[in-house]
């Protein structure tokens, strides 16, 4: 058991957490809920994107299969971002609810550097990404918790659809405020880096939907650590 952790978890969601790791390092913490988009009354115009309540060959998924994971980047190549994760995390202690985490850490002195979690929608099919159109909904919602950084960032991204962006596809950052709470991402306000080379439009990228970022970032950046737990990306109407 993690006592240090421990501790500063109880601190900051000012609620008690235990942790219970299990096979998919399962553990508990403690939140207060603004909303549950997932669980809301349902509505025939929702797409559940990942929910983390499934898992494939012992990994966390998207709510269709979609693999899962933790990415990190870095302006310099010697001062290299790291992480632990993801974990799932239960959102109480009574709760069969889980959700999904990741350490992460982000050194200086870089221009830039971030930590994120990646989730594709559906798995990949003959070793090509399989693409969703969500172009028809108006916005995401999903819920989240991170400390260390004030702000977020969530990136809609298309590889492997004929889109040819490396770097930068349409993003928003949002502000994060103490404990798990409910966000909202309207598409219309994702928007490219100004770097950001070829321009690509949104729409064209919902199209073609085959992954979602959320991450933890910095630039320029000062040295920063701390945890994000993720849970429940819909997309609405």
């Amino acid at each position: 058991m993690n006592y240090l952790k421990f501790f500063l978890l109880v601190c900051l969601l000012l609620g008690s957490v235990a942790l219970v790791h299990g096979s998919l390092q399962t553990s508990t913490v403690g939140t207060e809920y603004l909303q549950d988009p997932a669980t809301a009354t349902p509505e025939a115009d929702k797409l559940v994107y990942a929910d983390f309540e499934t898992a494939t060959d012992n990994r966390p998924v998207s709510s269709r299969g979609g693999f899962v994971q933790v990415t990190s980047y870095e302006e310099n190549a010697t001062l290299k971002s790291s992480f632990k994760g993801p974990e799932l995390v239960r959102t109480s202690k009574d709760s069969p609810n889980r959700a999904l985490s990741f350490d992460y850490k982000l050194v200086a002195p870089n221009q830039w550097a971030g930590v994120g979690l990646e989730i594709h929608g559906q798995p990949d099919k003959d070793g090509k990404t399989v693409a969703d159109d969500v172009s028809a909904y108006k916005y995401l919602m999903l819920q989240a918790y991170a400390t260390g950084v004030t702000s977020l960032r969530i990136e809609f991204m298309s590889r492997g659809q004929g889109i040819n962006v490396t770097n930068g596809y349409p993003q928003m950052t949002f502000k994060v405020s103490p404990g798990f709470n409910t966000y909202k991402v309207p598409f219309k306000s994702l928007v490219q880096p100004q770097w950001a080379e070829p321009r690509v439009a949104t729409k064209d990228v919902l199209k073609k939907l085959t992954a979602i970022s959320v991450a933890a970032y910095c630039g320029p950046c000062t040295p920063v650590a701390g945890t994000v737990v993720v849970d429940n990306l819909v997309f609405q109407n």
